[in-house]
């Protein structure tokens, strides 16, 4: 890790030392007794040097890897669930390193320990052949529950959570969750209204409980905010959802940019990715802020009469099976869907077509502050890519002047060989053009996806059948907007959606 800028961080380097220390026998606890003398340049070098040797591998070896790999794959990667042979999601432990968290996490830099078989729980059928320990050892405990979808468990020592083994996504199980996930948010469109209607009435409430869930609740709905969970004090970095909202993350504009009643919002959410927002609230909504925050200090809580138990329960009463988090993925679908009817214009080529797609995606990820930092190689890529439209557009000046050459040919001579030759040679130039086309189509696409993470929402938060709908309606092949992983996890959408799916 000594590549990494975690490693220059003081805490960083005072929690690794203090869990090296404990690992440490005595006589070398006599002799290392400073970080900064410590230089582990010839541990580094090795494992460079081992990950280049690998790198270099002919391709013969490789392959030999790749055997293996898939036979360990064959054995551990599979289980039987229902009768359906089915994948496991990830069947390896994690090994031992250091631990990094997100964002300034209090605990950066701690030893994560080895898993061992004594810590580990094995869940599977009572009729099944159970999984044997490593030779001496045994599982901490084995169970037949099959009230859960894990297959193994232990706790980590780090922040003392549990870890799971799961099935993969593509699974008939996973599929099954996703789709009633999404048919949840779907319902939410019959009764958002209703939703809306209630919290606006409860901003004039006599009780400042009902007033301050009432205006959380708006900025769930309206900005797609988290609810934000409580956590273990110092436990993590200091990330914030809307519930647990402090004076100091927001500020007040009675006006600001020729916008009236103006909110500041500055933060930290989940890992530890910074919101930055200033929106324009309704009136009552900045009324209400300006009641939560008389009197307190920047510390104090914006929202001391709620929690996410609290406005869950609530939202429960609202709506079976609604909570918080289904705001975000109603939201996050309905705007995908409103977007691509936008954007979408039929009469666009592929490459059109696909960057109204991603410009629709960008707007939900916008939407739900899903951002990345600029990839390290994002300009020398473009660069590159820059490189490559200029020699197209010198291919295509050139094929042009080749048209109006051949042209010239055939109004001179009337030869059928000629006019031959004048199709070919405009054929020529519209594929380069087509070509040209593409490329100033992906350059304008990575340009604006730079610090916008689309994965995300893509995966988690938008309903599949909006995407497999607008792709069957308008001719564009799945695997352009799904890879491969990504399709086995959405099969369930591919088969079921449309092209006349409507969220």
């Amino acid at each position: 890790m000594l590549d990494h800028e975690y490693t220059t961080k003081e805490i960083f380097q005072n929690n690794f030392f203090h869990d090296w220390r404990k690992e440490m026998t005595s006589e070398e606890q006599e002799i290392i007794k400073d970080l900064d003398k410590c230089d582990f340049g010839e541990i580094h070098k090795y494992f460079v040097d081992k990950n280049e040797a690998r790198k270099a591998l002919p391709k013969e070896e490789k392959q030999k890897l790749k055997e293996e790999a898939d036979k360990i794959q064959e054995e551990y990667g599979y289980c039987i669930l229902d009768g359906h042979r089915e994948k496991i999601g990830n069947f390896k432990t994690e090994p031992p390193g250091l631990f990094r968290g997100r964002g300034e996490h209090p605990k950066m830099g701690m030893l994560k320990k080895r898993i061992m078989p004594e810590d580990v729980i094995i869940n599977c059928s009572k009729d099944s052949k159970i999984p044997e320990p490593p030779e001496g050892h045994k599982w901490k405990e084995v169970r037949f529950d099959n009230t859960v979808t894990w297959l193994a468990s232990w706790t980590e020592n780090i922040q003392n959570t549990l870890k799971y083994i799961m099935l993969n996504p593509s699974s008939k199980l996973k599929g099954e969750k996703d789709w009633q996930k999404y048919e949840v948010a779907r319902r939410l469109k019959d009764v958002v209204h209703t939703i809306r209607a209630q919290y606006r009435k409860d901003w004039k409430s006599k009780e400042i409980k009902k007033r301050q869930r009432a205006v959380a609740l708006y900025f769930i709905d309206k900005l797609a905010l988290r609810a934000g969970n409580e956590k273990e004090e110092g436990e993590t970095a200091d990330t914030v959802g809307c519930c647990s909202l402090r004076v100091e993350h927001i500020q007040l504009h009675p006006q600001l940019d020729g916008q009236e009643h103006v909110v500041e919002f500055d933060f930290l959410g989940k890992d530890s990715i910074r919101y930055y927002n200033k929106v324009s609230v309704e009136k009552p909504v900045f009324k209400n802020l300006q009641l939560f925050m008389k009197n307190k200090d920047p510390s104090d809580d914006l929202f001391e009469h709620l929690n996410t138990t609290f406005l869950n329960k609530h939202l429960q009463d609202l709506m079976d099976g609604l909570t918080a988090k289904v705001f975000r993925t109603y939201n996050a679908s309905i705007t995908l869907q409103e977007q691509l009817k936008v954007l979408t214009n039929p009469e666009d080529n592929v490459a059109g077509k696909l960057l109204s797609y991603n410009r629709a995606n960008r707007a939900v990820a916008i939407l739900c502050n899903h951002q990345r930092s600029i990839p390290k190689t994002f300009a020398r890529s473009m660069q590159v890519l820059q490189e490559k439209i200029d020699a197209k557009k010198k291919q295509v000046e050139e094929a042009q002047e080749e048209v109006k050459k051949a042209e010239d040919e055939f109004k001179d001579t009337k030869e059928a060989k000629a006019e031959v030759n004048v199709e070919k040679k405009k054929k020529l130039l519209k594929r380069l053009e087509e070509q040209l086309a593409r490329m100033n189509i992906q350059a304008t696409d990575k340009e604006e996806n730079k610090q916008i993470a689309l994965g995300t929402s893509k995966l988690n938060y938008l309903d599949p059948r909006i995407t497999v709908a607008w792709c069957k309606k308008f001719g564009i092949p799945i695997e352009k907007v799904y890879n491969k992983t990504q399709r086995e996890k959405f099969a369930w959408a591919i088969d079921m959606a449309g092209e006349d799916f409507e969220f």
